[in-house]
């Protein structure tokens, strides 16, 4: 079956195709692209008025065509420009996933400056920070990070443009309504934009210190969005191969013919929501639906009312709503797929999606901030097939296994080491941080910091974080992996693995539980369930059940850092 995949995707990438895959030079490196990809993300813009009055973004009871958008982003891009807004400036949006978010985000990047976002979760001296760091001409923001922007103890002299607030705003502010009210100018600001500048600034969620605002570009946004197209389509072409070639009966079952309605349940200031949802859903004329904050009861209802086709989120939200009361009772036929990305996704919830989804399939998207997006990308029954791969490097990307100090391993299935990527879709740098850019980034190559292993067809497996690993008594044990065998149990909402302090072993492996509704389990239970499935160092020392669910970011990742503080004071 895999070999149909992978010849699709060699012919995709082929001369002549809209995939195409080309080398060119950047900043003195080779990288691959493809070859017709527009040159910048206000050209992806511009085509996508093409698509006209069809329904572009839903909020709540909100609903703007992409032509009213549109309107929408020649106004604020001309009043942005009047504010003295050029190429290589900043503009911070600072806001809930509101639709004034893509609005603006669109604006900005259509002028040739770059959009700052800012975590919605910041208080006011990390929104400070950020602040100081981007130096941005202009802030957007909603009320509650309004409140928190005047908090701040000496307030940035910022021109700020106010969102679905009435608070008295400084005399250098102006209100979104006004902007809004303003004739609509027919065009947008003439501008000169380069592949190679900054498109976006999203900022890290670094594990010391103050986060880095990494710097991505038109080339590599764009090309993300290709990368996204390019491995769908292989994924639909070599089923049509395996087909063909008899060695598939028939294709899976075909979602309904609907128009193409993309969910964001994560922040639009991270890469999954902007880079792999909103990107992707305006390029194919897609609606896009927003909620105010993230609950799986609350986004089933907007499935139902809105036939969503696409839902991606951290893959808790995922068994968020496989395991909520109203699945069953919500129609949810319209979903095409429930993808998974952030962290990895428990074999056993790859499973448990393709088991309920009727004529829809599990997907997964493994990247970072640092690639614009996705790295790999595992979908349909490539990923039943490979439950524990994310799958195989998108095509604009080398990859590499490298050991501790740095040198590259040989192509081996049962050898893992760190993963490197290079090509167009790597970050330029972070922003004010040279020593990090070269830490991070070498001769074109990033270190992704994640342990990784590539099987014979190239399909990527994610060990564990470098830097969420439990060293046991010099036993490296991987916390994905120590997961993945609770989640089997089917008492398990949520389960964090993490290391604890032990003074003869170094580290002890440790669990934070919350169980399903009505269940019970015990440790003694849970000890039993994993022993035939895990080495007994492996198996956590150390559990502690709760019943309030464990403490997450802004993006729906678990805090254990946080977590573990809170458990053991550490």
């Amino acid at each position: 079956m895999i070999h149909h995949y992978l010849a699709a995707r060699s012919e995709l990438e082929g001369p002549g195709s809209p995939f195409a895959v080309t080398t060119i030079e950047v900043r003195g490196n080779p990288v691959k692209t493809f070859a017709a990809a527009p040159p910048t993300m206000r050209a992806l813009w511009e085509l996508s008025a093409g698509h006209g009055d069809k329904t572009y973004l839903i909020y709540e009871d909100e609903r703007f065509s992409y032509a009213e958008v549109h309107a929408q982003v020649r106004r604020l891009a001309h009043h942005l420009a009047e504010s003295g807004v050029l190429r290589g400036d900043r503009v911070a949006i600072a806001m809930r996933n509101y639709p004034e978010w893509v609005v603006s985000y669109w604006a900005i990047i259509s002028l040739g400056a770059a959009c700052v976002g800012m975590n919605a979760w910041w208080t006011p001296s990390e929104m400070q920070y950020a602040l100081n760091d981007s130096q941005p001409k202009v802030l957007i923001a909603d009320d509650e990070r309004i409140e928190r922007f005047l908090n701040i103890e000496s307030v940035p002299d910022i021109p700020l443009i106010a969102v679905r607030s009435e608070r008295a705003i400084p005399t250098n502010g102006t209100r979104w309504t006004t902007v809004m009210q303003s004739a609509d100018p027919g065009s947008l600001p003439a501008a000169t934009i380069d592949p190679d500048d900054d498109a976006t600034i999203f900022y890290t969620s670094g594990t010391t210190g103050f986060p880095k605002g990494a710097q991505l570009h038109h080339r590599g946004s764009v090309v993300n969005v290709l990368n996204i197209a390019h491995m769908a389509a292989a994924a639909t072409s070599g089923i049509a191969k395996a087909v063909a070639a008899g060695d598939l009966e028939k294709a899976p079952p075909a979602p309904p013919a609907l128009p193409p309605v993309f969910m964001a349940p994560t922040p639009l200031f991270h890469v999954t929501a902007c880079n792999c949802i909103m990107h992707p859903a305006t390029l194919v004329g897609g609606a896009l639906v927003l909620m105010y904050k993230w609950d799986a009861g609350r986004a089933l209802e907007l499935i139902e009312r809105e036939k969503v086709t696409n839902f991606s989120g951290v893959p808790t939200m995922g068994r968020e709503l496989l395991l909520h009361p109203d699945w069953k009772t919500r129609d949810t036929s319209s979903l095409a797929a429930i993808s998974g990305g952030g962290s990895a996704v428990q074999p056993d919830l790859v499973e448990k999606i393709d088991q309920e989804l009727e004529s829809g399939t599990p997907t997964t998207g493994y990247g970072m901030t640092e690639t614009h997006g996705i790295i790999t990308a595992n979908t349909s029954l490539w990923y039943t097939s490979k439950p524990s791969s994310c799958g195989p490097v998108v095509a604009t990307l080398e990859a590499k296994l490298v050991d501790e100090a740095g040198i590259e391993l040989p192509r081996d299935p049962n050898l893992t080491g760190v993963l490197c990527v290079r090509g167009s879709i790597v970050i330029k740098g972070y922003l004010n941080r040279p020593e990090a850019t070269a830490e991070s980034i070498k001769d074109g190559w990033l270190n992704t910091g994640d342990i990784a292993r590539i099987d014979q067809d190239g399909f990527v497996y994610i060990v564990d974080r470098a830097k969420d690993m439990v060293i046991r008594g010099g036993e490296n044990v991987y916390c994905s992996e120590v997961e993945a065998a609770i989640y089997h149990h089917d008492a398990i909402a949520e389960a964090a693995v993490f290391g604890v302090p032990d003074e003869r072993l170094g580290e002890e492996v440790a669990v934070c539980i919350v169980l399903r509704p009505g269940m019970s389990l015990s440790e003694a239970d849970l000890r039993a369930f994993l022993a035939p499935t895990l080495a007994r160092h492996k198996i956590p020392s150390r559990m502690w059940f709760r019943n309030e669910p464990i403490p997450r970011n802004a993006s729906g990742k678990f805090l254990k850092r946080e977590l573990r503080k809170q458990l053991v004071g550490e």
